[in-house]
């Protein structure tokens, strides 16, 4: 749904959730007129939710408020974050892409990018001991899904001898305060090589060169999760935990009061910690047993 000239995102069956399409990489500074349009839209419609700004992490609203986490760095120059903000381990990652001639740059969106980032994603089925949501996709569907937000995206291509092995799509919010990795994914089979290290190094410089002074990369954690690989991997290249604000305004009855029932909540989010690791061991272990099944058929 259009509203102001906004996509608004509508989810949910019991309690019926809005947000911004572009939520986390577009923000608004006049919520009370979305809010007003969404009462007036049409469609039923429980909470609206929106997250504030960086570098603002002290509640400037008065609605419904929850913490939600980022993984922020702050950007000043490149040498600072080479000298300063990461470690030789780190460094040495980079370097080592150079070592094994992966080349970083900057590239424009067309067929060819496309194409690049569909073989990308088609690499592998399963990441991180889960199915890829990626895997499978048609070069069209790629297509739509990259050329959102193109007014205000960068994409960035590791290349290994021309041949693309990873990629980054940088969006930037309307304020220019804030540049945040969309997506950030290299070919399995290249890990040796770290074109993912070299890919954060350039997203700094991009944003280095062009006065953004936060690189984000999406949550610092997910959920209660805690620290892992990935965590770790933010960590190393200098991003922190910042908590910011994300509001929830009603515009029902029902929808205040689902938030203190926190009915809001997705059903995983109110699972102890415990049995969540335990599952996602089980569930990494089936997927793997999986792909190893699949390529002994083959």
């Amino acid at each position: 749904m259009n509203l102001l000239g906004r996509e608004i995102r509508i989810e949910g069956r019991l309690t019926r959730i809005a947000r911004l399409d572009a939520d986390r990489y577009q923000f608004l500074d006049d919520p009370e007129t979305m809010i007003e349009a969404l009462k007036k839209c049409g469609r039923r419609i429980d909470l609206f939710t929106f997250m504030q700004r960086l570098p603002e992490t002290k509640p400037k609203y008065a609605y419904l408020m929850e913490s939600d986490n980022l993984a922020v760095l702050p950007v000043s120059t490149f040498d600072h974050w080479w000298t300063k903000q990461i470690n030789d381990k780190t460094r040495n990652m980079v370097r080592r892409a150079q070592k094994k001639r992966v080349q970083i740059r900057e590239v424009p969106f067309d067929e060819a990018l496309v194409r690049g980032i569909w073989e990308v994603y088609n690499e592998c089925p399963i990441r991180q001991g889960r199915p890829f949501p990626h895997y499978g996709k048609s070069l069209e569907r790629v297509h739509a899904e990259e050329a959102t937000y193109l007014d205000s995206s960068t994409f960035i291509g590791a290349y290994l001898d021309d041949k693309m092995v990873g990629f980054v799509k940088l969006v930037t919010d309307e304020a220019r305060t804030q540049a945040n990795l969309m997506n950030i994914v290299s070919m399995t089979r290249h890990f040796d090589k770290a074109p993912t290290n070299a890919l954060v190094a350039c997203a700094v410089r991009t944003c280095a060169d062009r006065g953004i002074p936060y690189l984000v990369y999406g949550n610092f954690v997910y959920g209660r999760k805690g620290q892992d690989g990935i965590t770790l991997f933010k960590r190393y290249n200098g991003f922190s935990r910042v908590d910011v604000p994300r509001y929830y305004a009603p515009l029902t009855s029902w929808g205040r009061f689902a938030f203190r029932l926190a009915l809001h909540k997705k059903f995983v989010d109110r699972v102890p910690e415990p049995i969540l690791a335990k599952l996602r061991e089980l569930r990494s272990l089936w997927y793997n047993r999986k792909l190893e099944s699949a390529a002994e058929a083959s």
